[in-house]
């Protein structure tokens, strides 16, 4: 009888879910673990990068059965182009890290698929609905918000490269949606090897302490690769817009982990910002999740408008 009521999508559903939100809170530890190891920059893209192409070859081969090279060359010109563009991304990241405070750089973030779907409509012309544009609107109020409040503060520069990382990242979604054979995995691993290669001519990695090492290896060993392969594990239960609502909670709990282990206070500015742009991008995937899965009536108020 027991039997009877087992309920395998109910189990999935817990099962991605639980991938997801686990595989979140280790990527929201990133911000903290590159302001641990205390180095220059270049010094951190290039042991950060080094550590997860290793890393994530092993993923790549334990979870994927290929190693990254076989999984790259299938993916042709659009795999290499895609973990340039996110090398490229991850250097900014690192840049914004250090030059502002964690909170700017986590929420000017969350605008990377707002970001995806402007340069999709304009160069695949995949014209967004217009609750993409209210979003749209929405969130560059809220970076206006948070870069008004860098500018007393003298975090500007780091909020400018923190809105380079989200338009890199933006790019490259649609890159990937365009070539969407391209394996996640190895594209990350291809990331890390160029991001390393990069850095190479301007870092000085041996002059680094242990101590700082030990942090840089944390994040490229085990927190990055745990959090991609938890993630990606995640959109085989669950679709990838419920995935995508989990990468909002990455936003305050990167910001609370420096607050808390660093009393790094986010300034009352990047708290507004970030709740409208949070709270934007969380109702706007929320309703195309809904839409999705074919259970939404919602319409704008005048009943017209699509959603």
């Amino acid at each position: 009888m027991a039997l009877a009521n087992h309920n395998p999508l109910g189990l999935d559903t817990r099962r991605g879910t639980v991938l997801a939100a686990v595989g979140t809170t280790a990527l929201s530890f990133d911000g903290l673990l590159v302001r641990l190891a205390g180095v220059p920059g270049w010094d951190v893209v290039f042991w950060r990068g080094l550590f997860i192409a290793l890393s994530m070859t092993l993923v790549c081969r334990l979870l994927r059965r290929r190693w990254v090279w076989q999984a790259a060359r299938e993916g042709g010109i659009p795999a290499f182009v895609t973990g340039l563009g996110y090398a490229i991304t991850m250097i900014f990241f690192v840049m914004a890290i250090l030059n502002t405070r964690v909170a700017n750089v986590m929420v000017i973030l969350t605008a990377a698929p707002l970001f995806a779907a402007l340069i999709s409509g304009i160069f695949l012309r995949e014209w967004v609905p217009r609750r993409t544009w209210v979003a749209m609107l929405l969130c560059i109020a809220g970076i206006i918000i948070v870069f008004a409040g860098s500018f007393g503060l003298g975090g500007w520069l780091g909020d400018l490269y923190a809105l380079l990382a989200a338009f890199c990242f933006g790019l490259n979604l649609t890159i990937l949606r365009r070539h969407g054979s391209v394996d996640r995995m190895a594209m990350v691993a291809l990331a890390g090897l160029f991001a390393c290669l990069i850095a190479a001519p301007f870092a000085e990695p041996l002059r680094i302490g242990w101590d700082s090492l030990f942090w840089l290896a944390i994040m490229g060993l085990v927190q990055m690769p745990l959090a991609m392969g938890l993630m990606a594990e995640a959109t085989r239960y669950i679709p990838a817009a419920e995935v995508s609502l989990f990468l909002l909670v990455e936003t305050i709990l990167g910001t609370l982990w420096v607050w808390m282990l660093l009393a790094e206070e986010p300034p009352s500015l990047t708290v507004a910002g970030g709740l409208l742009i949070v709270v934007t991008l969380a109702v706007h995937t929320w309703i195309g999740w809904q839409i999705a899965r074919g259970r939404s009536s919602w319409r704008w108020p005048n009943g017209k408008g699509r959603a």
